[in-house]
């Protein structure tokens, strides 16, 4: 049987695809109106320069000048603490009240920073102890993680700087003078320096702070741990920077050690001595504290 009547026809296809979102949006009866996408762009934050947080324990540096290296008739002097040169710091700069604690460190951990690395802490305790069993790889990843939590510019301190605040304005070896005793630090006590008196090797770390501080405000310069700094290593002050700035020239895959430690006899811990370690070799004396450049 054939059909009659009007061919049968479909109902109109509406091409979406081929409309503007502002046809789609009255066709669809939207109630607003379709946003324009926004590109959002993180900012980074700038260092503001002032001084830290009083969180932070940081004790402002001011400007000044002073003599590196040792002079050639200084007990136990090394030949690598030469020549001595006038160096001029004409910046404020902060540094660290205490050495990095373990607490500290274990923070950075925690928050998935440093790298992973769970230092061993010899049996002796945690908490405000300082971390140890720290390279020089291992500091530099810790402030790398403590400038993106705080937005501050955290960095080690140069061998300069850490010279300048070891001495804290003293001519002698120490800030402390020209001696250093078993309770001005914590070191093999039977090993004092000059007319320091003898005392007890306590053979482990103390907890930060547990002696008194030198002009500066800064505790356990002396002793305690060995704190890496900036600086390559070179075998003598020749041709180093006179503004206080790391040198960044001569064996870089050797890095500096200042302050001696624990372990130490006092004449290896005198503000001129100088040592030096592979970037990535850990040690049971081995820690750091931090610094900051102020004023932008």
């Amino acid at each position: 049987m054939a059909l009659t009547g009007p061919p049968l026809v479909g109902p109109a296809r509406c091409d979406f695809e081929s409309m503007s979102s502002e046809s789609i949006h009255y066709l669809t009866l939207d109630a607003k109106p379709p946003k324009p996408e926004v590109k959002v762009v993180v900012k980074k934050r700038r260092d503001h320069g002032r001084p830290s947080p009083a969180r932070m324990n940081m004790v402002t540096i001011l400007p000044g000048s002073f003599m590196m290296g040792s002079p050639k008739d200084e007990v136990r002097r090394d030949s690598n603490e030469g020549p001595r040169h006038k160096v001029t710091i004409d910046y404020p700069f902060e540094v660290g009240k205490f050495e990095v604690t373990f607490s500290e460190w274990g923070a950075c951990v925690a928050d998935g920073g440093c790298r992973g690395h769970r230092p061993k802490d010899g049996g002796w305790g945690r908490g405000n102890r300082p971390v140890i069993n720290i390279s020089w790889q291992d500091a530099k990843s810790y402030i790398k993680w403590i400038r993106r939590k705080t937005g501050l510019n955290y960095r080690l301190l140069s061998e300069a700087e850490w010279e300048y605040v070891a001495r804290a304005g003293q001519k002698g070896p120490f800030s402390t003078g020209y001696s250093i005793g078993a309770y001005d630090a914590n070191f093999n006590g039977e090993k004092p320096y000059g007319d320091g008196p003898q005392g007890p090797y306590i053979r482990q770390t103390k907890p930060v702070g547990s002696y008194p501080a030198n002009a500066f405000g800064l505790h356990d310069i002396h002793g305690n741990v060995y704190e890496w700094v900036e600086d390559c290593w070179n075998d003598s002050h020749t041709g180093a920077p006179a503004n206080g700035k790391p040198r960044l020239t001569g064996n870089c895959k050797l890095r500096v050690m200042r302050g001696g430690s624990w372990v130490t006899h006092g004449y290896q811990m005198r503000a001129s001595k100088r040592l030096r370690y592979t970037t990535d070799y850990r040690y049971d004396d081995y820690g750091f504290r931090i610094a900051r450049t102020l004023g932008g």
